[in-house]
Order: C-alpha cells, then sequence, then structure tokens
C-alpha cells in the first residue's frame, strides 16, 4: 500500500432526503443504550535494538523494537508515530505468543504504508492534531506475549519517524445478546452477466466543483439522523427489491429508480462498537456518486464468528492509537459474506468516511476483511459487495456498470483539482498509488458490477 500524500478537499453537509422511512422513525430520539463495552489499548515505546543500539555516535537507530514482552491478552497490533505526515520507509515485523498453548508464532510482515487510508488532509478530522501515523493493523488473534522489529530500508540512510509505539489492542467481549455474525456464506449468488472492464482511471475534466467542508450544524447530528439502528438493535433486515423501492424519493434516486434490495446489514451495536470512542457530531457529503473497495490487510486468519471482534478491534486501533474521529470505513464485509455498518451517522446517508485520501467526498467506503494480494476472496464476500453497491448506490441514482467523474483532493496519483474518471464500483488502486484492495480481489470487481447491475434490475 505505498502511498504519497497530498492535500485534499473534504466536504460536509446535511444529508441528502432519500432515506428509507423505517430507518427514519425515531429519528429524533436518542439511539439505543448499550451497556459500556469491555476493551483496552496498550501502547508500547519502541526503543533502540540490534547491532550499535546503545551507540549514540552512530546517529538515530535504523532499528527499533521491543523484545520478547509478557503483556495483557490483545488480538490486534499495529504501530503508530507523531507525524502523520511522516512515512515509515523501511518494514515492520511481530512474533506473538498464544493464549493457552503458549506458542509462538513466526515473524509476520505489517503492512507499513497506510497512510492513503485516511482522512483527507484538509479536513477537519485530518487537522485535527490528534491523527498520528501509522501502520494497517494485523490481527494476530488472543495473545499475551509479543516482541516487534522496525526496520529503515535504503541501509538506515532513510531515519524512522519519531515516536514509534507498538499498539496492542484487545476487543473486548461482544453483546451479550448474541453473535448476529454467521459462518454460512450470504444468501444470494452473484447476478449472471459479463464482468465490466477493468479499465484504469483516467483524468477527465467535468463540470462540477468541489463542494466545501463545513461541520454539522449544531444540534443537527441527532435531530436529523435516522434512529442508528432498528428496534432490536442488532441487524437490519433484508428487504424485498419492492420494499426497498416503496421506500426512497424518486427524486433524488430517479423516477424509474434501479434500487437492488436492501441487504442485511449488521449494525454498530452488532458487533459491539462502544460508541464512547467516536466523536459525536457526524459529517456528511452532498451525494454518493462512487463505490471504492478495500481490503483491510488485517489478515486472513480470522473465522466468521470473530469478525465483529476484529471490527472491534480496527475501530479502537482507529480511534484511539490513530486519532481519528470514528471507524474509517462506511461498510465491511467479512468473509463469508456477512455486512456490518462502518462509521456512524446512517447506512442510507451519504456519511463522509475516512479510506480513499483524495476521494473521500462524494464517495462510500467498503472494505472486504482479510488481505487478498495473493489469496483469493470468497465468492461470498464479492457477492456481499454486489448486493451492497446495489443497493447503497442505487439510492442516488447510479449504476454500477457506469463511470462517474471525481475531483481530486490530491491523492498522490493524481494532483488536486484534477478531476477523474472511475467506474462507479472502483478499487481503492483507482485513485491512489497503493496495492489495494489487493491484485486478486481487484480482478474481480468486474464480476461485481455486473451481478450489482442485475440486483438493481438493469437490463
Amino acid at each position: 500500500m505505498r502511498g504519497f500524500l497530498a492535500s485534499s478537499v473534504g466536504v460536509a453537509c446535511i444529508a441528502a432526503l432519500i432515506f428509507p422511512l423505517s430507518l427514519l422513525s425515531g429519528a429524533a430520539t436518542a439511539p439505543p443504550q448499550v451497556p459500556a463495552l469491555p476493551g483496552s489499548t496498550q501502547s508500547l515505546p519502541l526503543a533502540p535494538i540490534g547491532e550499535g543500539a546503545s551507540d549514540r555516535s552512530r546517529g538515530p537507530a535504523t532499528e527499533q523494537g521491543v523484545t520478547e514482552h509478557d503483556v495483557r491478552p490483545f488480538s490486534l497490533v499495529g504501530v503508530v508515530w507523531d507525524d502523520v505526515n511522516a512515512e515509515l520507509h523501511g518494514t515492520v515485523q511481530v512474533r506473538t505468543r498464544a493464549v493457552g498453548s503458549g506458542e509462538w508464532s513466526g515473524w509476520q510482515d505489517v503492512e507499513t504504508h497506510n497512510q492513503e487510508h485516511g482522512a483527507d488532509p484538509d479536513s477537519a478530522e485530518r487537522e485535527s492534531g490528534k491523527v498520528r501515523g501509522s501502520t494497517a493493523p494485523l490481527w494476530v488473534g488472543e495473545s499475551d506475549g509479543v516482541e516487534v522489529r522496525v526496520r529503515s530500508e535504503a541501509a538506515g540512510t532513510v531515519p524512522l519517524p519519531d515516536g514509534l509505539r507498538l499498539e496492542l489492542v484487545d476487543p473486548g467481549e461482544g453483546p451479550a445478546s448474541g453473535e448476529p455474525a454467521s459462518e454460512e456464506p450470504a444468501s444470494g449468488e452473484p447476478a449472471p452477466g459479463e464482468p465490466a472492464s477493468e479499465e484504469p482511471a483516467s483524468g477527465e475534466p467535468a463540470p462540477e466543483e468541489p463542494a466545501s467542508e463545513e461541520p454539522a450544524p449544531a444540534g443537527a447530528d441527532r435531530a436529523t439522523e435516522p434512529a442508528l439502528a432498528p428496534p432490536d438493535g442488532n441487524v437490519l433486515p433484508e428487504l424485498s427489491r419492492a420494499e426497498t423501492e416503496a421506500e426512497v424519493d424518486p427524486a433524488v434516486a430517479g423516477a424509474t429508480p434501479y434500487i437492488g434490495p436492501r441487504p442485511r446489514i449488521i449494525t454498530r451495536q452488532g458487533w459491539g462498537a462502544d460508541e464512547s470512542l467516536r466523536e459525536k457530531a457526524f459529517v456528511y457529503t452532498t451525494s454518493v456518486k462512487a463505490a471504492f473497495v478495500h481490503h483491510s490487510a488485517t489478515g486472513n486468519n480470522y473465522t466468521c464468528a470473530q469478525a465483529p471482534s476484529v471490527l472491534r478491534s480496527i475501530y479502537r486501533y482507529h480511534v484511539v492509537s490513530s486519532g481519528w474521529r470514528d471507524f474509517g470505513y462506511n461498510f465491511a464485509v467479512d468473509k463469508c459474506g456477512n455486512i456490518y455498518e462502518g462509521r456512524a451517522g446512517g447506512v442510507a446517508k451519504p456519511v463522509l468516511g475516512a479510506h480513499t485520501l483524495g476521494f473521500n467526498t462524494d464517495s462510500v467506503g467498503i472494505a472486504v476483511l482479510g488481505t487478498y494480494s495473493l489469496s483469493t476472496p470468497p465468492a461470498a464476500a464479492v457477492t456481499a459487495v454486489a448486493r451492497l453497491t446495489a443497493w447503497k448506490l442505487g439510492l442516488y441514482g447510479r449504476d454500477p456498470r457506469g463511470k462517474v467523474v471525481l475531483t481530486s483532493g490530491g491523492s498522490g496519483k493524481y494532483a488536486e483539482g484534477v478531476r477523474v474518471n472511475f467506474n462507479v464500483i472502483s478499487g481503492h488502486r483507482d485513485g491512489f498509488f497503493t496495492e489495494c484492495p489487493g491484485a486478486l480481489l481487484y480482478s474481480r470487481l468486474g464480476r461485481a458490477r455486473s451481478a450489482a447491475a442485475t440486483y438493481q434490475g438493469r437490463a
């Protein structure tokens, strides 16, 4: 996920008027109260290690780490540093000791180039003074021992960032009401149709101007927000296409709406998000014009029953360790095809996320949990992406097989102000120099576009 930082333009505004009535009921009331959920973060400073670690005459240390260390139980690791604009030019490797067996793992690589997943540089979130540089998080399972080593590249000619710290995240226990995730593949196979072309994005002029950013009006975060969870709290049930179309505003979705049936969505309450961690206000963009598909790069060593724990860990890493205002992605999908609500603000609304640097405005970010550079994504996960985008993009009148022009806020790949022609369903690499969403998941996006269009009822 090697990337380059640049400035970006974000937006925030009051939401579009297209949300299902079932989500709007009780909008002025507070969301259901859930007991405070456990979970914790241990933060360990890195120190010079290796040859010459104590010799200050050699200049800044080119290798830092934590030697074998007993710690409280944790399940996810990452490394953070002080300056969000500094890159870690080097490698990060970690080994952990499993709870119970006491066995140490081999060395595992942690993805170091993660800055392209985040808020746009000129946004209030990015400029809050709280955001830190960070690696991608890595799910390691329940562990109580750790060792980490960070090495600079180019024979130590590039210094490591200041303030390196090892973050160890314990997700805590999930909601007592039961596990909403399923180990069975989600219902619905990809719709028939030939994969759409995998053309890369290209620069192209467009008449529109980027929207400006402003915070949501005081008090509007709750008064205009649909209930954050349905009456049962944990799951938004699947709807038929007729039920879905009956609840939207055709003035926005289109006089003849093409909207896929709303899929089953596990809410933040369902996966156990601790709402006290995030900022309380919500920030919205004007519309949803495109979907960017990501992989979380957290590894594939999880079961679908563990997916809520993975999400709680990523959420805590994004907010507590990295300084973000909330979970970065708008939605997540696990390997069994379960769909999860991500950043708070309403699943039907155009919530401003922190997922695709330079192109968070007017887009939705979907993370498939896992790493798909060399591993084939499960068919159930690709199907879930198709079903989710058929619904979400359909609410805003978007054809999943179509093209759309977005204005870059500065992504490294496209300079600030450049208008770029994207597939409506794109991979993160289309907007940034990055491996994300992994070569094998990226190769499945044509199939997802065709399937999503069929779910919408398009010929």
